[in-house]
């Protein structure tokens, strides 16, 4: 849970928008709240300083093995907050069968007591995606946070990250948009760590509007003898021209990370809620799609015209 302390620490409003993104509603507004004069039934006083209450109770396993009588026990933690979660966290998701048992459990539970508490899975993959959802490129420390608490999972094997071939890779790119699609590149800081995807996509006008499949990756470092480390794939002559142009264009001065696409289609994944996204954002393509394989690139791209997201 240090990771999320620590983003709490770094922006209490980015920590109190990855809680309703992930855990409640629309409707949760856990900010402190100022109100001037508000009647009550016998007086009006001159001002309330108020907060709604919360509890989140978190059990971490190193594998899927968690235990429905040691979560039911889990419930007593809880007491008279709005709003309560049972947080059940792993390197992999609850198995099935664990799963709709203690969710049964719960709701019988939550009838008995005329309470209400969410009981929500998810993995430490997951949980490192959406703090990087609630973050940008300019909020170096805590994306140097970020970095560090993927790669600590990854060493104590926390994150399995053998599934990317599912994932796509969102990233903003109104400015250079034209030119990434055009010579199938992306760039981002060698600083901002990326989990695993085969897939980049672009965004720009409320709208993923191309997908690629990434061919390779290349640390390009301006001021270093050696310019170039290969990360994944191979690095041709034409795409260090291409490096060194785009380095020229827009002011890369310092260690980038580079993706190459085999080809970027065009698509139109249309963001249908108000504000752009904070930062980039991660997709499991095969949710997205209702699907266990994945076709071709241009085929996903025009399967994804059909689709929406928050």
């Amino acid at each position: 849970m240090l990771l999320l302390s620590r983003l709490y620490s770094y922006s209490s409003d980015k920590f109190f928008s990855f809680l309703k993104s992930q855990y409640f509603s629309d409707s949760f507004e856990p900010e402190i709240s100022f109100t001037l004069q508000k009647k009550n039934n016998e007086s009006i006083p001159d001002a309330i300083i108020s907060q709604e209450s919360f509890k989140i109770v978190v059990e971490t396993k190193m594998s899927d093995w968690f235990h429905t009588d040691q979560l039911i026990h889990h419930l007593g933690s809880f007491s008279n907050e709005k709003y309560k979660v049972l947080l059940t966290l792993a390197p992999v998701l609850m198995n099935d069968k664990t799963k709709s048992e203690f969710e049964t459990e719960l709701a019988e539970y939550n009838r008995a007591n005329s309470c209400c508490i969410m009981h929500i899975n998810t993995t430490f993959e997951e949980l490192a995606n959406a703090v990087s959802d609630v973050i940008d490129d300019r909020d170096y420390d805590m994306q140097s946070v970020l970095e560090d608490y993927i790669d600590y999972c990854n060493t104590d094997k926390l994150i399995i990250s053998s599934d990317s071939w599912k994932y796509v890779r969102m990233q903003l790119s109104n400015a250079t948009f034209e030119y990434n699609f055009v010579h199938n590149m992306y760039w981002v800081r060698s600083s901002v760590n990326f989990r695993s995807t085969d897939y980049i996509g672009l965004y720009r006008n409320k709208s993923m509007c191309a997908i690629g499949k990434i061919s390779s990756i290349i640390i390009f470092s301006p001021d270093d003898d050696e310019k170039f480390a290969v990360q994944k794939g191979k690095l041709t002559e034409e795409q260090k021209a291409l490096i060194f142009d785009a380095a020229a264009k827009y002011s890369i001065t310092e260690p980038h990370r580079i993706y190459f696409v085999e080809k970027y289609f065009q698509t139109d994944f249309r963001k249908i809620t108000q504000g752009a996204p904070m930062g980039g954002r991660v997709f499991d393509l095969t949710q997205i799609l209702g699907t266990t394989e994945l076709p071709n690139t241009e085929k996903i791209a025009e399967q994804l015209k059909k689709k929406t997201w928050n």
